[in-house]
């Protein structure tokens, strides 16, 4: 199994606002994809849509201010089963986020792809944290053929 691994610093002193932003549906849709539908609490279903796809998460974690884990119950077959993670931790004027998609069976070229595009959106988040406003789906930077 390999994992997608992310850290983001955000110039902020309130780890409240990057929770909103992970667990709500408004927050969601500020930075990650303008269509997001679904319920954020714990047992619920965020269902996230990118234009002819898309994937479905449940929530099975969620602890305001510290962390948020979801697994893709729906989307591409190399999705499906793993775990998106988020940890936040204040340091300083900084809010932190550890950023982790658990599971994948192999390092495929799709991968490599998404490895860059959760780049992408979490420069989007830390945009929308830090500025108010993000780039999500469909204005984010766009990388290939895939999209």
């Amino acid at each position: 199994m390999v994992d997608i691994l992310h850290k983001v610093g955000i110039k902020s002193s309130s780890l409240d606002a990057a929770s909103k932003a992970l667990s709500t549906r408004e927050g969601l849709a500020a930075w990650w994809t303008s269509d997001t539908q679904g319920d954020g609490k714990v047992g619920g279903v965020l269902k996230f849509r990118f234009g002819n796809g898309g994937f479905d998460m449940k929530v099975l974690e969620l602890e305001p201010s510290k962390r948020v884990l979801w697994q893709v119950v729906d989307g591409p077959e190399e999705w499906v089963g793993t775990k998106i993670s988020f940890d936040l931790k204040q340091e300083g004027n900084w809010t932190i986020i550890l950023f982790k998609h658990e599971g994948w069976k192999e390092p495929v070229e799709f991968m490599h792809h998404c490895s860059t595009k959760w780049a992408v959106f979490l420069l989007s988040l830390k945009s929308l944290l830090e500025t108010g406003k993000g780039a999500p789906w469909p204005n984010e930077i766009k990388l290939d053929s895939w999209e």
